[in-house]
């Protein structure tokens, strides 16, 4: 499978009750079905999978892979602390259709993890037994915990693990993985304020938050940078680069979603405990985005 473009790891609409909210998953995903995006990630970190229930995340998997359009790739969001519950979630995926599972490192028992040795593994014991092939997912700004280069490097050489999205913005982490994995193991970005410098060392795409309420914006970066366009390419990064920190870094999910209703998306309330964003906030993110509509 080849992993490549901007991957939306889509938002989780919730009614005003906090339930799962069917009709505007069917219109979020309609509506992207229509761009260049390459595919969708679902039950990650901007999807708030911690406060979803194992039943809720098997349902949104079964309702995004009815309303996808078929060229689209579907990948799963199934990390979870113990080898035995990432297993079983990826294979549950799987059986609905996914090609692939985005998996976060473990990370509670940071004291125990945070060492190349632990990392490596996790995830090989996960990629030994599950039925479709592994996505490392580092997000130390989250997790708190950082997989190192090497392991990833390492970890490329298993025929179950195929990619890492690498979030943490750190350009020289990126080029060094680039440099050091196997060859055709690919290397996407998480962080949409370096969206352009990543794909200029080499990174074979991403997973961006921001793509949630921008998708074309993000698709703009992507397709100059597929053809050399340099100009056009840093253009849009520094077109984005403020609005991608407010809903990202900033505000997080809650404006987030915010910013997908300014755009025409159901972003929704998030889940609590998080809380909408402030007037003030709000505020912010309107100015941020007047110019990245549509």
């Amino acid at each position: 499978m080849k992993l490549e473009g901007i991957f939306p790891p889509i938002a989780t609409p919730f009614d005003h009750e906090g339930n799962l909210y069917k009709a505007k998953v069917k219109y979020n995903i309609e509506k992207w079905n229509q761009t260049a995006l390459a595919g969708y990630v679902v039950c990650g970190s901007t999807g708030e999978s911690v406060y979803l229930t194992t039943e809720e995340k098997v349902q949104l998997w079964e309702w995004v892979a009815e309303y996808a359009a078929p060229e689209k790739i579907l990948i799963a969001g199934t990390g979870m602390e113990s080898v035995r519950e990432t297993v079983d979630l990826t294979n549950r995926a799987a059986a609905i259709g996914y090609k692939a599972a985005m998996v976060r490192t473990p990370h509670y028992y940071k004291n125990l993890l945070n060492n190349p040795a632990a990392q490596v593994l996790y995830y090989r014991a996960v990629a030994d037994q599950v039925k479709i092939p592994l996505m490392i997912y580092n997000w130390p700004q989250a997790t708190g915990l950082d997989i190192a280069p090497e392991a990833v490097a390492e970890l490329s050489h298993h025929p179950n693990i195929i990619a890492v999205k690498e979030s943490s913005g750190n350009l020289e982490k990126v080029m060094r993985m680039i440099r050091e994995v196997k060859p055709g193991f690919r290397v996407l970005v998480g962080s949409a304020p370096t969206l352009w410098p990543s794909l200029a060392v080499g990174a074979v795409g991403a997973v961006l938050a921001f793509a949630n309420a921008a998708p074309y914006a993000t698709i703009a970066i992507w397709e100059a940078h597929r053809t050399r366009d340099t100009a056009a390419a840093l253009d849009w990064q520094n077109r984005i680069g403020y609005a991608a920190h407010l809903v990202t870094t900033k505000y997080g999910i809650p404006g987030l979603k915010y910013a997908m209703d300014l755009n025409g998306y159901y972003g929704g309330p998030p889940r609590l405990p998080l809380i909408p964003p402030s007037p003030e906030a709000r505020k912010e993110i309107e100015e941020a985005f007047r110019d990245l509509k549509g």
